[in-house]
């Protein structure tokens, strides 16, 4: 929070000193009020004119209302940015109104959002004020507030709770997604470490929340701006670059444009034709995906064709403009994409072809009409507005696939998320079932995945599939547009190993609430042997000792040991040893870490020798391990993460793992930042690839071992048809030391591209 100590001098100007605890410094600042005054009646009536297309009668009095009601509650509240407050909350209206076309009550939602948590004003003054409907939405918004609250411990379980919401009104999570979009706008004047982690948590779930609700616009921006955060030399690479080729590339889109604007005028087919830039977040994703510089990524724009097409004439005239595009250009026929016969499950409906453009490069090109872009632009708002005349209800089942995710009684959020990203966030295939039904399975889903979507019955006695009349065991995974059939038998039951392959949400949680109460089952009988083997042995039989015997063998809960006892897997042997250790211990579960003692941890992990980073708010020289799944270097941006047993371990910003780190654990997530007092060596791994020739491999070895004296660790070299693949692991003292390296290698005859990549992705501990 920050202070203000106001000093007035006239009626519009005023001067305040700005104070922040612990008091760093004061700094005054002067401010023109009449000019702020001006600059949110601006802003204010830039909202209405967003929203003037779905205004009713009444509509305007109340987001006045709303607006005034905001204004007087965050009056003496400012940003980060020394802002008035009140530019946030018409700004979040702002992008419901314009960018997600949501309609008067979520105006008046996004400028309450936070006046509930912030401020004096109640729910139930809401109430009064504007009804139930937007008291209950601003509920939902201040109760998920603090899902990612820095400081908080539980960011998994609050983002499931934030979920719960989706499943009463869709509307407190475009709100939600609103408000997260512009903190990231303006998000510049945070300190690093809360950029990390509030992009960490954009990128891991808001974003892929965003393309599931169909926002594709709001989707990219989220990623790019976690990217400008996250990898911020990339990001400004690309960005330069893309401007640097700006008006060739509006040059070559003119030329690809004109010959199909002749001739869809031609057939009399009108249509709006544009190129659209791929995001830079797109297109580093594809660098890193084909071990590419940025000068062969080639798709960098996608051609647009929008139709103005009557209802029942869309289909046809989106394939009339397909049979024209391909007889100007020749298209890649593996790249076709057909959205609008069987469309996305978040409504997206669109053409999309490759076509080989007139200067020999591939070019995409997404066709569709005005409806269906406008959906694609504005997801489920949109989805919504033109439902009656859309016989697609693909939305309506993912919502009802979330409300039946949220009804999974398993208290582990962290799988919760796992499954939903997995579930909910996944490209989809397309199933039928022997009468010809259409199914619809996330990628990579198997046939018992298939038995269970049909019903749990069918799953449960599962035995064998029939996939286009080929017999196939469980595990086969579908692919798009199989035929299945399931094959059951009365005498199956549920197997633990088929957790070990299934991938829907649904068939996990079947499979686990049956062998739960199979469990369930022998832990009873397992209950009354124990208590018998316990008098025997004169142990007293209480909760407390249980505990104990739980904690003993390193079991979770008494149920287990129950289980354990009923399958024979302890004994009596095992439990005199138990009566003989006499160990008491305190029962907390080994495999979490609270809050309160991350910092004691932090204290005690202090080191002589640890020169190389400093670690933490007050920048100390902590005791740490380098994380094997990144293999950071000095130079490179990092935060440090303490680990249940293991200490804090040091990760790479852009790590495999960070996002998922920082978003689910960022209460465990320490700064640290590299010094410059020894030189040391670090591993990292290149990977190179070119034209094999002979003698290559001598030349490597001695541009690495001979002319920058750096150690080799392995060196692992494949040759097919005459390109060859080589994974080096090398010693290097910093990422300046690793990119002369690079450099000298590219300098290799032969060598094509060199490229540092992460050794492997581990789970956090």
């Amino acid at each position: 929070m920050w202070y203000y100590k106001i000093i007035c001098n006239n009626i519009f100007h005023y001067k305040f000193i700005l104070i922040m605890p612990p008091i760093l410094y004061m700094k005054e600042i002067e401010i023109d009020l009449e000019a702020e005054k001006n600059e949110i009646l601006k802003r204010y009536r830039a909202l209405l004119r967003a929203c003037k297309s779905t205004l009713q009668k009444g509509d305007k009095r109340m987001i006045r209302k709303a607006f005034d009601m905001a204004l007087e509650s965050h009056k003496d509240m400012r940003r980060k940015s020394g802002e008035p407050y009140i530019y946030h909350p018409i700004a979040v209206a702002q992008i419901a109104a314009e960018e997600i076309g949501l309609g008067t009550t979520s105006i008046v939602c996004a400028l309450l959002h936070d006046v509930v948590e912030d401020t004096n004003m109640t729910l139930d003054e809401i109430e009064m004020e504007f009804g139930k409907k937007v008291a209950k939405i601003i509920d939902g918004l201040t109760k998920i507030s603090g899902v990612f609250d820095t400081n908080s411990s539980l960011q998994a379980e609050n983002f499931r709770k934030m979920l719960l919401t989706l499943a009463d009104d869709v509307r407190v999570i475009l709100i939600k997604l609103a408000d997260r979009l512009h903190n990231m706008r303006t998000m510049e004047f945070m300190p690093r470490d809360k950029q990390l982690k509030l992009s960490s948590e954009t990128v891991y779930l808001y974003a892929p929340l965003a393309h599931r609700l169909g926002l594709y616009a709001i989707k990219s921006e989220l990623e790019d701006l976690s990217m400008k955060y996250m990898e911020r030399e990339t990001y400004q690479f690309i960005k330069r670059k893309l401007n640097e080729k700006k008006a060739e590339r509006e040059r070559f889109i003119r030329d690809f444009i004109e010959p199909v604007n002749k001739a869809l005028q031609a057939q009399e087919i009108h249509a709006d034709l544009f190129g659209r830039p791929k995001s830079i977040h797109s297109i580093w994703n594809k660098m890193k995906k084909k071990s590419i510089p940025f000068e062969e990524v080639y798709d960098l724009f996608a051609i647009r064709i929008i139709l103005d097409s009557a209802p029942d004439q869309e289909k046809a005239d989106c394939w009339k403009a397909y049979s024209i595009v391909t007889d100007q250009y020749r298209p890649n026929p593996d790249r076709l994409r057909d959205w609008i016969s069987s469309p996305k499950a978040n409504g997206y409906e669109s053409l999309h072809t490759t076509v080989m453009g007139p200067r020999g490069q591939w070019v995409e090109v997404q066709i569709r009409t005005k409806r269906m872009n406008e959906i694609a632009e504005k997801g489920f708002a949109a989805h919504w507005k033109y439902k009656e005349s859309s016989t697609d209800s693909g939305l309506d089942q993912w919502v009802q696939k979330v409300r039946d995710m949220l009804k999974n009684p398993d208290t582990n959020a962290l799988d919760f998320i796992d499954d939903f990203k997995m579930n909910l966030f996944s490209d989809e295939i397309f199933i039928f079932t022997p009468k010809g039904a259409l199914i619809q399975l996330p990628l990579n889903a198997t046939a018992l995945d298939f038995a269970f979507e049909i019903h749990t019955d069918v799953g449960a006695s599962c035995i064998g599939a029939k996939v286009n009349h080929k017999l196939v065991p469980l595990s086969y995974k579908l692919q798009n547009g199989d035929q299945v059939e399931i094959i059951t038998s009365g005498k199956q039951t549920p197997k633990e190993d088929w957790l070990n392959f299934v991938v829907t949400a649904k068939a996990k949680a079947k499979i686990k609430s049956a062998l739960k109460e199979e469990k369930r089952k022998i832990a009873e009988d397992g209950k009354e042997i124990l208590e018998r083997k316990m008098k025997s042995l004169k142990i007293t039989y209480n909760s407390e000792n249980l505990q104990k015997l739980s904690y003993f063998f390193k079991l979770q809960s008494t149920q287990d040991l129950f289980y354990n006892i009923a399958k024979g897997v302890i004994d009596m042997k095992d439990l005199k040893e138990y009566q003989a250790s006499e160990k008491i211990v305190d029962n907390k579960p080994q495999d979490k870490i609270e809050q309160e003692q991350v910092q004691s941890l932090i204290r005690n992990l202090k080191s002589k020798d640890a020169d190389m980073l400093l670690i933490g708010e007050d920048m100390q020289k902590i005791d740490y391990k380098l994380a094997n799944c990144c293999n950071p270097i000095p130079g490179d941006d990092v935060f440090g993460f303490v680990t249940v047993s293991d200490g804090i371990k040091i990760h790479r910003t852009n790590c495999p793992n960070a996002a998922k780190l920082m978003a689910n654990y960022g209460y465990r997530i320490v700064k640290a930042r590299w010094t410059n007092q020894q030189e040391l060596a670090f591993l990292t791994g290149l990977r190179i690839t070119g034209i094999d020739e002979v003698g290559l491999i001598n030349k490597l070895t001695t541009v690495i071992s001979t002319d920058f004296k750096v150690n080799i660790r392995s060196i692992t070299v494949d040759s097919d048809n005459g390109i060859f693949e080589g994974s080096i692991m090398v010693y290097v003292n910093d990422t300046d030391h690793l990119e002369n390296l690079i450099k000298k290698i590219k300098l290799i005859k032969g060598v094509t591209a060199v490229n540092r990549f992460d050794s492997v992705i581990e789970k956090a501990s």
